[in-house]
């Protein structure tokens, strides 16, 4: 799911390099029809699903032995199609979270690659897989440096995760030149080559702090069990720390395709011609605390944990929200945290029994901020 996107088009070089042992089955994808016309011709998939009926109905046409279908039913159908094993979720937002919940129920192996499915339904993700024989593995770097290094060690021996965060590139900066970003330095990574959203949540510490939440959920863990850290190099990709305070962490130059790769291959490893790292050359790695001042959108991830019920749903949509207002530059880089904190602390929370109270309370808060970015545009 996400076929287009930055993990969708590194998923299908790592199939495209193990043919002996990945088939692509299916895929899903938004409006980059261009680029999903390639992948038809490159992958041969059984089915294909998109975002537009118009798409859909073009493909149908160049290629007619390819189920094409489109729409949130698209996502189902692929989810669901016969052979199915592994579902890589890929696709930003909570667009997957139906599309998730029936691949747990269909017993499947998810390389979870999107923070939003965890974020903002944990709980019913866990139950969902108390009750299924479902496998969850973290795809993205720092979820999967601390997967490998916790290994099959038990919980009661884990004294704390440690998230590394390259920082992004404003974290020396000082926080009264906050207005003054705009949307090309907001998406120059210093070190990581991914999509639109996730950069500038990079950018705003947001995605650490989604990180944070999703931590939480995956590892099943208590607040004071997670730390962060900037390390700007990224070749630490995070670390655990055991109760004997002896600490492990999980090393490599910064490639995505990597934990791509150990997902789809986990509990195996596959050769990868890439290259390793040369320690002699390393000259340092340096690690910073966070600044929660300057940074608060970390600080609301730690009342996510202290609150529960559908803060996670609300702090991410509420997000979602900023981030496109301002890729539309309709507010400034430090209106984000603003606007985030109000729609936050102003929020009273509720306990989550479905996904239909995920959809509402994201439904509900989308509305809310966008209220509230017009108001203040206005005034």
């Amino acid at each position: 799911m996400g076929s287009t996107g930055s993990i969708g088009t590194n998923t299908l070089e790592v199939i495209a390099r193990n043919p002996q042992r990945f088939k692509l089955l299916g895929m899903a994808a938004g409006e980059n029809i261009d680029l999903v016309k390639k992948q038809i011709k490159s992958f041969s998939p059984k089915i294909v699903s998109v975002k537009r009926k118009e798409d859909a109905d073009e493909l149908k046409t160049l290629f007619p032995e390819v189920k094409i279908i489109n729409g949130n039913s698209g996502l189902m159908d692929v989810v669901s199609f016969p052979g199915v094993d592994t579902m890589v979720s890929a696709i930003d937002g909570t667009t997957s979270l139906e599309a998730t919940l029936l691949s747990i129920k269909n017993n499947h192996r998810i390389c979870l690659a999107n923070k939003e499915t965890l974020v903002a339904a944990g709980e019913l993700i866990n139950n969902a897989l108390e009750h299924s024989n479902a496998e969850l593995v973290p795809i993205d770097s720092e979820q999967s440096a601390i997967f490998q290094c916790i290994g099959n060690c038990s919980k009661e021996f884990i004294k704390k995760v440690i998230l590394t965060a390259s920082g992004g590139p404003f974290f020396k900066k000082d926080r009264k030149e906050f207005d003054t970003i705009g949307i090309k330095d907001a998406l120059a990574h210093p070190t990581w080559s991914m999509g639109t959203k996730v950069t500038l949540d990079s950018a705003t510490l947001m995605n650490k702090a989604l990180e944070v939440i999703e931590a939480f959920h995956l590892f099943k863990l208590n607040k004071n069990q997670i730390d962060v850290v900037i390390h700007p190099q990224s070749i630490i990709h995070s670390m655990v720390e055991f109760i004997d305070s002896s600490v492990m962490a999980q090393l490599s130059i910064p490639d995505m395709k990597l934990p791509i790769l150990y997902s789809l291959s986990y509990p195996e490893r596959i050769t990868w011609n890439n290259n390793s790292l040369n320690f002699a050359e390393l000259n340092k790695l340096e690690f910073y605390g966070v600044d929660m001042e300057k940074f608060p959108s970390i600080r609301m991830a730690y009342d996510v944990l202290e609150i529960g019920k559908n803060s996670g749903a609300v702090l991410n949509a509420a997000n979602e929200i900023a981030v496109d207002y301002f890729l539309k530059e309709k507010i400034s880089f430090k209106d984000i945290f603003s606007v985030v904190a109000h729609i936050f602390y102003n929020q009273t929370f509720h306990q989550v029994h479905s996904l239909d109270d995920i959809d509402e309370t994201i439904s509900e808060i989308k509305r809310k901020t966008t209220l509230y970015i017009k108001e203040k545009i206005k005034n």
